[in-house]
């Protein structure tokens, strides 16, 4: 999962909760070359949130005691 960032412009998750965006697919050049993002990955519970969708795009909303791991 990839933190929403900027869509936090639009929806602000109030208290301990936290917008999460679900990603799709690794960003890769034609030549294979992964580009990173400057978004925070986590893994989360498989069954918490609520979905939320924006301007076509779905996130899930959180509390981030369900958020079980953080990718370095």
């Amino acid at each position: 999962m990839v933190s929403a960032k900027g869509v936090n412009s639009m929806i602000k998750p109030l208290h301990k909760f936290v917008l999460i965006k679900k990603e799709e697919k690794e960003n890769k050049t034609a030549s294979g070359i992964v580009l990173s993002t400057e978004k925070d990955r986590v893994i989360y519970k498989e069954y918490s949130g609520t979905k939320v969708t924006v301007e076509d795009q779905d996130y899930i909303v959180i509390d981030e005691k369900d958020i079980i791991a953080k990718f370095e």
